[in-house]
Protein backbone atom coordinates (compact mmCIF):
# COMPACT_ATOMS: atom_id res chain seq x y z
CA UNK A 1 0.00 0.00 0.00
CA UNK A 2 1.08 3.54 -0.69
CA UNK A 3 1.86 6.10 1.99
CA UNK A 4 -0.82 8.51 0.80
CA UNK A 5 -4.11 7.53 -0.77
CA UNK A 6 -6.95 9.66 -2.14
CA UNK A 7 -10.23 8.29 -3.50
CA UNK A 8 -12.70 10.51 -5.38
CA UNK A 9 -15.85 9.95 -7.39
CA UNK A 10 -18.00 11.90 -9.83
CA UNK A 11 -21.46 11.25 -11.32
CA UNK A 12 -22.60 10.84 -14.90
CA UNK A 13 -25.18 13.20 -16.35
CA UNK A 14 -28.11 13.35 -18.78
CA UNK A 15 -29.11 16.41 -20.78
CA UNK A 16 -32.78 17.19 -20.11
CA UNK A 17 -33.16 20.07 -22.54
CA UNK A 18 -30.94 22.56 -24.39
CA UNK A 19 -28.17 20.23 -25.50
CA UNK A 20 -25.89 20.67 -27.39
CA UNK A 21 -26.08 24.47 -27.15
CA UNK A 22 -23.53 24.31 -24.29
CA UNK A 23 -20.90 24.16 -27.05
CA UNK A 24 -22.10 27.45 -28.51
CA UNK A 25 -22.52 29.85 -25.60
CA UNK A 26 -25.98 28.44 -24.87
CA UNK A 27 -27.87 27.01 -21.92
CA UNK A 28 -28.96 23.55 -20.76
CA UNK A 29 -30.93 21.89 -18.00
CA UNK A 30 -29.12 18.74 -16.92
CA UNK A 31 -29.42 16.11 -14.20
CA UNK A 32 -26.83 13.85 -12.64
CA UNK A 33 -27.10 10.07 -12.60
CA UNK A 34 -26.88 7.80 -9.58
CA UNK A 35 -24.09 5.95 -11.37
CA UNK A 36 -20.58 7.23 -10.68
CA UNK A 37 -16.94 6.86 -11.69
CA UNK A 38 -14.43 6.10 -8.90
CA UNK A 39 -10.73 6.96 -8.98
CA UNK A 40 -8.01 6.28 -6.41
CA UNK A 41 -4.63 8.02 -6.49
CA UNK A 42 -1.89 6.68 -4.18
CA UNK A 43 1.86 6.62 -3.70
CA UNK A 44 3.56 3.73 -5.47
CA UNK A 45 7.02 2.59 -6.58
CA UNK A 46 6.23 3.22 -10.28
CA UNK A 47 3.69 5.05 -12.44
CA UNK A 48 0.93 2.51 -12.89
CA UNK A 49 -2.67 2.73 -14.10
CA UNK A 50 -5.41 0.20 -13.52
CA UNK A 51 -8.73 0.67 -15.32
CA UNK A 52 -11.48 -1.88 -14.65
CA UNK A 53 -8.90 -4.56 -13.87
CA UNK A 54 -6.53 -3.89 -16.80
CA UNK A 55 -3.09 -2.57 -15.83
CA UNK A 56 -0.57 -0.42 -17.68
CA UNK A 57 2.82 0.79 -16.44
CA UNK A 58 4.20 4.12 -17.74
CA UNK A 59 7.99 3.86 -18.14
CA UNK A 60 8.64 6.76 -20.51
CA UNK A 61 6.71 9.60 -22.22
CA UNK A 62 6.06 7.34 -25.22
CA UNK A 63 3.83 5.16 -23.04
CA UNK A 64 1.38 8.07 -22.78
CA UNK A 65 0.35 7.48 -26.39
CA UNK A 66 -3.43 7.26 -26.62
CA UNK A 67 -4.96 4.44 -28.63
CA UNK A 68 -8.69 5.01 -28.26
CA UNK A 69 -9.28 2.77 -25.27
CA UNK A 70 -10.37 3.19 -21.67
CA UNK A 71 -6.92 4.37 -20.51
CA UNK A 72 -6.99 7.55 -22.60
CA UNK A 73 -8.67 9.86 -20.03
CA UNK A 74 -6.03 8.94 -17.44
CA UNK A 75 -3.15 9.26 -19.90
CA UNK A 76 -4.34 12.70 -21.03
CA UNK A 77 -4.58 13.92 -17.44
CA UNK A 78 -1.07 12.68 -16.60
CA UNK A 79 0.26 14.43 -19.70
CA UNK A 80 -1.51 17.68 -18.82
CA UNK A 81 -0.08 17.75 -15.29
CA UNK A 82 3.35 16.56 -16.54
CA UNK A 83 3.39 13.66 -14.09
CA UNK A 84 4.96 11.06 -16.38
CA UNK A 85 8.06 10.86 -14.17
CA UNK A 86 6.25 10.57 -10.84
CA UNK A 87 5.58 7.50 -8.72
CA UNK A 88 1.89 6.91 -8.16
CA UNK A 89 -0.84 4.44 -8.90
CA UNK A 90 -4.20 5.38 -10.41
CA UNK A 91 -7.12 2.94 -10.12
CA UNK A 92 -10.37 3.50 -12.04
CA UNK A 93 -13.76 1.80 -11.81
CA UNK A 94 -17.17 3.05 -12.98
CA UNK A 95 -20.87 2.22 -12.84
CA UNK A 96 -21.58 4.51 -15.83
CA UNK A 97 -22.11 2.81 -19.21
CA UNK A 98 -19.12 3.34 -21.51
CA UNK A 99 -19.47 5.82 -24.41
CA UNK A 100 -23.19 5.99 -23.80
CA UNK A 101 -23.80 9.74 -23.91
CA UNK A 102 -23.81 9.95 -20.11
CA UNK A 103 -20.38 11.59 -19.61
CA UNK A 104 -18.69 8.43 -18.39
CA UNK A 105 -15.19 9.43 -19.47
CA UNK A 106 -15.68 12.98 -18.18
CA UNK A 107 -16.73 11.61 -14.79
CA UNK A 108 -13.52 9.55 -14.67
CA UNK A 109 -11.44 12.57 -15.56
CA UNK A 110 -13.22 14.83 -13.06
CA UNK A 111 -12.63 12.42 -10.19
CA UNK A 112 -9.03 11.93 -11.34
CA UNK A 113 -8.24 15.63 -11.69
CA UNK A 114 -9.61 16.30 -8.20
CA UNK A 115 -7.49 13.46 -6.82
CA UNK A 116 -4.35 14.49 -8.67
CA UNK A 117 -4.64 18.13 -7.63
CA UNK A 118 -4.94 17.11 -3.98
CA UNK A 119 -2.11 14.59 -4.29
CA UNK A 120 0.13 17.25 -5.89
CA UNK A 121 -0.68 19.74 -3.14
CA UNK A 122 0.06 17.21 -0.40
CA UNK A 123 3.37 16.33 -2.12
CA UNK A 124 4.30 19.98 -2.55
CA UNK A 125 4.34 19.76 -6.35
CA UNK A 126 3.89 23.23 -7.82
CA UNK A 127 1.33 23.65 -10.58
CA UNK A 128 -0.19 26.34 -12.77
CA UNK A 129 -3.54 25.73 -11.05
CA UNK A 130 -2.17 26.39 -7.57
CA UNK A 131 -0.37 29.53 -8.72
CA UNK A 132 -3.47 30.81 -10.53
CA UNK A 133 -6.18 29.88 -8.04
CA UNK A 134 -4.46 29.27 -4.72
CA UNK A 135 -4.48 26.26 -2.43
CA UNK A 136 -7.20 23.59 -2.40
CA UNK A 137 -8.02 24.08 -6.06
CA UNK A 138 -9.37 20.53 -5.99
CA UNK A 139 -12.35 21.82 -3.97
CA UNK A 140 -13.25 24.54 -6.50
CA UNK A 141 -15.86 22.95 -8.75
CA UNK A 142 -15.73 25.76 -11.31
CA UNK A 143 -12.00 25.40 -11.83
CA UNK A 144 -12.20 21.60 -11.84
CA UNK A 145 -14.80 21.77 -14.59
CA UNK A 146 -12.70 24.16 -16.67
CA UNK A 147 -9.54 22.06 -16.28
CA UNK A 148 -11.37 18.85 -17.20
CA UNK A 149 -12.92 20.39 -20.27
CA UNK A 150 -9.54 21.85 -21.27
CA UNK A 151 -7.91 18.40 -21.03
CA UNK A 152 -10.71 16.81 -23.04
CA UNK A 153 -10.43 19.36 -25.82
CA UNK A 154 -6.66 19.80 -26.08
CA UNK A 155 -5.20 16.53 -24.75
CA UNK A 156 -7.90 14.00 -25.62
CA UNK A 157 -8.66 15.97 -28.81
CA UNK A 158 -12.40 15.57 -28.32
CA UNK A 159 -14.65 18.34 -29.62
CA UNK A 160 -16.90 18.98 -26.65
CA UNK A 161 -18.96 21.53 -24.79
CA UNK A 162 -19.11 22.45 -21.12
CA UNK A 163 -22.18 20.62 -19.83
CA UNK A 164 -20.36 17.36 -19.12
CA UNK A 165 -17.49 18.82 -17.11
CA UNK A 166 -19.72 21.17 -15.13
CA UNK A 167 -22.27 18.45 -14.32
CA UNK A 168 -19.62 15.93 -13.25
CA UNK A 169 -18.11 18.61 -11.02
CA UNK A 170 -21.31 20.05 -9.53
CA UNK A 171 -23.77 17.15 -9.79
CA UNK A 172 -27.45 17.78 -8.91
CA UNK A 173 -30.17 19.14 -11.23
CA UNK A 174 -28.91 22.36 -12.75
CA UNK A 175 -29.70 25.13 -15.14
CA UNK A 176 -26.35 25.89 -16.75
CA UNK A 177 -25.55 28.96 -18.83
CA UNK A 178 -22.38 29.31 -20.90
CA UNK A 179 -22.80 32.76 -22.38
CA UNK A 180 -19.51 33.98 -23.86
CA UNK A 181 -17.92 30.52 -23.93
CA UNK A 182 -18.50 29.65 -27.57
CA UNK A 183 -15.02 30.57 -28.85
CA UNK A 184 -12.90 28.16 -26.76
CA UNK A 185 -10.40 30.53 -25.18
CA UNK A 186 -7.39 29.63 -23.04
CA UNK A 187 -7.90 28.67 -19.40
CA UNK A 188 -6.66 32.03 -18.21
CA UNK A 189 -9.07 33.96 -20.48
CA UNK A 190 -12.12 31.71 -20.44
CA UNK A 191 -15.12 33.11 -18.51
CA UNK A 192 -16.69 30.75 -16.00
CA UNK A 193 -20.09 29.21 -16.59
CA UNK A 194 -23.17 29.94 -14.49
CA UNK A 195 -24.65 27.17 -12.35
CA UNK A 196 -28.15 27.39 -10.87
CA UNK A 197 -28.97 24.41 -8.65
CA UNK A 198 -32.68 23.65 -9.07
CA UNK A 199 -32.89 20.44 -7.05
CA UNK A 200 -34.38 21.90 -3.86
CA UNK A 201 -37.09 23.80 -5.76
CA UNK A 202 -37.95 21.43 -8.61
CA UNK A 203 -40.45 18.62 -8.70
CA UNK A 204 -38.91 15.12 -8.98
CA UNK A 205 -38.30 14.50 -12.68
CA UNK A 206 -40.28 11.52 -14.06
CA UNK A 207 -37.56 10.52 -16.51
CA UNK A 208 -35.97 7.23 -17.50
CA UNK A 209 -32.75 6.58 -19.41
CA UNK A 210 -32.63 3.77 -21.97
CA UNK A 211 -29.10 2.85 -23.04
CA UNK A 212 -29.10 1.38 -26.54
CA UNK A 213 -25.84 -0.49 -26.06
CA UNK A 214 -24.28 1.37 -29.01
CA UNK A 215 -20.92 2.93 -28.13
CA UNK A 216 -19.56 5.99 -29.88
CA UNK A 217 -17.13 8.84 -29.14
CA UNK A 218 -19.10 12.05 -28.56
CA UNK A 219 -16.53 14.17 -30.38
CA UNK A 220 -17.13 12.25 -33.61
CA UNK A 221 -20.78 13.33 -33.42
CA UNK A 222 -20.15 16.92 -32.36
CA UNK A 223 -17.28 17.80 -34.72
CA UNK A 224 -19.21 17.93 -38.03
CA UNK A 225 -21.83 20.20 -36.46
CA UNK A 226 -19.15 22.37 -34.84
CA UNK A 227 -17.39 22.71 -38.19
CA UNK A 228 -20.62 23.90 -39.80
CA UNK A 229 -21.11 26.45 -37.02
CA UNK A 230 -17.55 27.75 -37.44
CA UNK A 231 -18.14 28.07 -41.18
CA UNK A 232 -21.19 30.22 -40.48
CA UNK A 233 -23.94 27.78 -41.46
CA UNK A 234 -27.06 29.88 -40.69
CA UNK A 235 -29.20 26.81 -39.96
CA UNK A 236 -26.81 25.51 -37.30
CA UNK A 237 -26.35 28.97 -35.78
CA UNK A 238 -30.12 29.51 -35.59
CA UNK A 239 -30.63 26.00 -34.18
CA UNK A 240 -28.19 26.54 -31.31
CA UNK A 241 -29.75 29.88 -30.40
CA UNK A 242 -33.16 28.21 -30.36
CA UNK A 243 -31.95 25.33 -28.18
CA UNK A 244 -30.55 27.77 -25.61
CA UNK A 245 -33.88 29.64 -25.61
CA UNK A 246 -35.77 26.38 -25.10
CA UNK A 247 -33.65 25.61 -22.02
CA UNK A 248 -34.25 29.03 -20.52
CA UNK A 249 -38.00 28.75 -21.09
CA UNK A 250 -38.08 25.24 -19.61
CA UNK A 251 -36.95 26.28 -16.12
CA UNK A 252 -40.51 27.15 -15.14
CA UNK A 253 -41.84 23.79 -16.36
CA UNK A 254 -39.24 21.91 -14.31
CA UNK A 255 -39.92 23.97 -11.18
CA UNK A 256 -43.71 23.69 -11.50
CA UNK A 257 -43.80 20.07 -12.58
CA UNK A 258 -45.54 20.97 -15.83
CA UNK A 259 -44.54 17.81 -17.68
CA UNK A 260 -46.63 18.53 -20.77
CA UNK A 261 -44.81 21.82 -21.25
CA UNK A 262 -41.43 20.25 -20.58
CA UNK A 263 -42.35 17.47 -23.02
CA UNK A 264 -43.03 20.02 -25.74
CA UNK A 265 -39.60 21.53 -25.16
CA UNK A 266 -37.89 18.13 -25.22
CA UNK A 267 -39.69 17.17 -28.42
CA UNK A 268 -38.60 20.36 -30.18
CA UNK A 269 -35.08 19.84 -28.83
CA UNK A 270 -34.92 16.41 -30.44
CA UNK A 271 -36.41 17.64 -33.71
CA UNK A 272 -33.60 20.19 -33.93
CA UNK A 273 -30.95 17.58 -33.10
CA UNK A 274 -32.39 15.27 -35.73
CA UNK A 275 -32.44 18.06 -38.33
CA UNK A 276 -28.71 18.75 -37.91
CA UNK A 277 -27.86 15.07 -38.32
CA UNK A 278 -27.02 13.91 -34.79
CA UNK A 279 -29.66 11.21 -34.44
CA UNK A 280 -29.55 7.68 -35.87
CA UNK A 281 -31.92 4.77 -36.68
CA UNK A 282 -31.34 3.15 -33.28
CA UNK A 283 -32.05 6.45 -31.52
CA UNK A 284 -35.26 6.88 -33.48
CA UNK A 285 -36.32 3.29 -32.85
CA UNK A 286 -36.04 3.60 -29.07
CA UNK A 287 -37.67 7.04 -29.07
CA UNK A 288 -40.62 5.61 -31.03
CA UNK A 289 -40.82 2.73 -28.55
CA UNK A 290 -41.03 5.25 -25.70
CA UNK A 291 -43.71 7.36 -27.37
CA UNK A 292 -45.78 4.33 -28.40
CA UNK A 293 -45.67 3.18 -24.77
CA UNK A 294 -47.06 6.34 -23.25
CA UNK A 295 -44.08 8.70 -22.87
CA UNK A 296 -44.90 12.40 -23.07
CA UNK A 297 -41.62 12.95 -24.91
CA UNK A 298 -38.27 11.32 -25.61
CA UNK A 299 -34.96 12.66 -26.88
CA UNK A 300 -31.25 12.09 -26.95
CA UNK A 301 -29.59 12.31 -23.54
CA UNK A 302 -26.19 13.04 -25.06
CA UNK A 303 -24.44 13.48 -28.39
CA UNK A 304 -26.42 10.90 -30.36
CA UNK A 305 -25.56 8.29 -33.03
CA UNK A 306 -26.52 5.60 -30.53
CA UNK A 307 -25.86 6.29 -26.91
CA UNK A 308 -28.79 6.80 -24.58
CA UNK A 309 -32.39 8.00 -24.84
CA UNK A 310 -34.14 10.10 -22.19
CA UNK A 311 -37.89 9.50 -21.85
CA UNK A 312 -40.34 11.66 -19.89
CA UNK A 313 -43.07 9.46 -18.46
CA UNK A 314 -44.79 9.73 -15.03
CA UNK A 315 -46.07 6.14 -15.38
CA UNK A 316 -43.13 4.30 -16.94
CA UNK A 317 -43.81 0.62 -16.17
CA UNK A 318 -45.33 -0.25 -19.57
CA UNK A 319 -42.61 1.72 -21.34
CA UNK A 320 -39.83 -0.03 -19.45
CA UNK A 321 -41.19 -3.43 -20.49
CA UNK A 322 -41.32 -2.20 -24.09
CA UNK A 323 -37.70 -1.05 -23.81
CA UNK A 324 -36.66 -4.51 -22.69
CA UNK A 325 -38.56 -6.10 -25.59
CA UNK A 326 -36.81 -3.67 -27.98
CA UNK A 327 -33.40 -4.85 -26.81
CA UNK A 328 -32.42 -1.90 -24.64
CA UNK A 329 -29.23 -2.90 -22.84
CA UNK A 330 -29.66 -0.95 -19.62
CA UNK A 331 -32.25 1.25 -17.94
CA UNK A 332 -31.22 3.99 -15.51
CA UNK A 333 -33.04 6.54 -13.37
CA UNK A 334 -31.47 10.04 -13.18
CA UNK A 335 -31.51 11.78 -9.83
CA UNK A 336 -29.86 14.87 -8.34
CA UNK A 337 -26.68 13.56 -6.72
CA UNK A 338 -23.46 14.96 -5.28
CA UNK A 339 -20.92 16.20 -7.75
CA UNK A 340 -17.26 15.27 -7.44
CA UNK A 341 -16.51 14.24 -3.88
CA UNK A 342 -13.88 12.69 -1.67
CA UNK A 343 -14.60 9.02 -0.88
CA UNK A 344 -12.05 8.46 1.86
CA UNK A 345 -10.21 10.24 4.64
CA UNK A 346 -6.90 8.42 4.39
CA UNK A 347 -3.55 10.11 4.14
Amino acid sequence: MGEYKISCSAPGRCGIVGNPSDMYGGSVISCSTKERAYVTVEDYDALEIEVEGSVRTIRNPGDLHQDGNMFDAVLASIEYFELENTHLRVTVTSDIPVRAGLSGSTAVMTALVAGLLEWMEVKGIESFEKKAWGEKTYKNHYILAEIVRHIELYFLKIVCGYQDAYMCSFGSLNFLDFHGKEHYLSLSREPLGTVEDMADCAQPLPVVLAHTGVQRISGSVHKPVRDRWIEGDPFVIKSMLRLAHIARMSKKAVLQGDWELLGEAMTENHEIIRSIGSSSPINEKIIKTALDSGAISAKLAGAGKGGTILALNPEPDKMIEAFKDAGVERILYPEPMDGVRRENDEG
